[in-house]
């Protein structure tokens, strides 16, 4: 197996085992995302980063017209052979420049993927090259956890996430609270002994500075949501769903 590095963070040995069943590719993760973007679409739809198709193929099986963007060659090569990813028309590029042909009713960005972008210049171009593909009344959502810093005591940078006996897994996200970057690392220990450290840099933003961003691009906020299922934000929510509209 041979990573090109033009994949970024998602080469083939990622790809490869992106879809494995459980957790975000659960039908109780995906059914109800996808059942929130159909109700927002009125016309064609654009996934950021799109990825393996796990939520653009089944929006598409729906009747949606779904288009793509994707950074990573080896993860969007899989969308085609899922119920509905041949009807998902992908480009391939950057989120942050790329432009697509077409205008859009909805353009969203899930699973936390504004925090791959690691510059806050970056993230403000997201949102740009978003509203840019909106047609009038055209709406740009995003899903993001909000940052784990509530359990991070002083002196600490360290904050565990998963920790799994059975698989020899270990989580961790290491925050810098001064520059708003952090790392999720991912230790694998195998029963031989061997091990896997993976380790990939982010940048977190609040739910405010996301909606200065919005404000950037000539967006205003329309919806915050706790979850797809549209509960009320909160104090203690540990992600949200928001959408902003063409102001």
């Amino acid at each position: 197996m041979v990573d090109n590095p033009a994949d970024g963070w998602f080469p083939e040995s990622v790809a490869t085992s992106y879809d494995d069943p459980g957790g975000a590719n659960a039908p109780e993760a995906v059914t109800p995302a996808v059942a929130v973007l159909e109700s927002l679409a009125d016309g064609p739809v654009l996934e950021f980063a799109v990825g393996t198709g796990r939520i653009a193929a089944p929006l598409a099986a729906r009747g949606v017209p779904v288009s793509g963007l994707e950074l990573s060659r080896a993860m969007a090569a899989r969308i085609a052979s899922k119920p509905g990813g041949e009807r998902v028309d992908v480009t391939i590029g950057d989120m942050t420049t790329t432009r697509v042909p077409g205008q859009f009713s909805l353009v969203y960005l899930v699973f936390n993927t504004i925090n791959n972008v690691t510059t806050q210049d970056g993230q403000v171009d997201v949102f740009r090259n978003a509203a840019a593909h909106l047609r009038p009344g055209g709406r740009f959502l995003v899903e993001v956890g909000v940052p784990d810093l509530r359990r991070l005591p002083p002196g600490q940078s360290v904050v565990p996430f998963a920790l799994s006996r059975t698989d020899g897994y270990v989580g961790f996200d290491e925050y810098d609270v001064v520059t708003q970057e952090f790392t999720s690392n991912h230790v694998t220990v195998s029963p031989d002994g061997s091990g896997r450290f993976r380790r990939i840099p982010f940048r977190y933003a609040w739910p405010a500075e996301l909606d200065l961003m919005a404000r950037l691009a000539g967006l205003r906020l329309k919806h915050r949501w706790t979850d797809w299922d549209r509960a009320e934000f909160t104090a203690d929510s540990t992600k949200h769903v928001s959408v902003w509209e063409t102001a």
